[in-house]
């Protein structure tokens, strides 16, 4: 079956787009505050100092939320209820971010977000809920005592 390539390769794509996007907020921040650029007032320094913030915490986040597609694809098993919301909420902002970049960026920039929306979808649905059927206590009538 293809659930488990398909989930490795989920949190690789994750993984290098984290990279990606460090870098961007990375070279972005630099130019920032090389430039002495502000924006309406603001002070250049908290202008880049925020650019760093944004591309770590959004570096971390896609970690995070490549290292569930990682363990799910490796062990075989569900993610967890936390791990399904997490992947979920991916992508989610993939699919938002992607009609975004649309007219920010072009198109080779939306069918990038759609592919990796596309892997976060189904590798939710290749890894659905688990069939519990050895959980079930009571469903099968037992018999009388004689």
């Amino acid at each position: 079956m293809l659930r488990r390539p398909v989930a490795i390769v989920t949190a690789l794509v994750l993984f290098g787009e984290a990279v990606g996007i460090f870098a961007i907020n990375a070279v972005l921040a630099t130019v920032t505050k090389n430039q002495n650029m502000s924006l309406a007032g603001m002070d250049p320094k908290a202008m880049s100092t925020g650019t760093w913030v944004l591309g770590g915490v959004s570096a971390v986040l896609l970690i995070g939320c490549g290292l569930i597609p990682l363990l799910a694809g490796v062990r075989d098993r569900s993610p967890g209820r936390f791990g399904r919301i997490a992947l979920i909420g991916c992508a989610v902002v993939h699919g938002v971010l992607g009609a975004v970049t649309v007219g920010l960026v072009g198109w080779s920039a939306f069918a990038f977000m759609m592919v990796v929306l596309a892997l976060l979808v189904f590798t939710l649905l290749a890894y659905g809920p688990e069939d519990r059927t050895e959980d079930r206590v009571g469903e099968e009538v037992a018999p009388a005592a004689a």
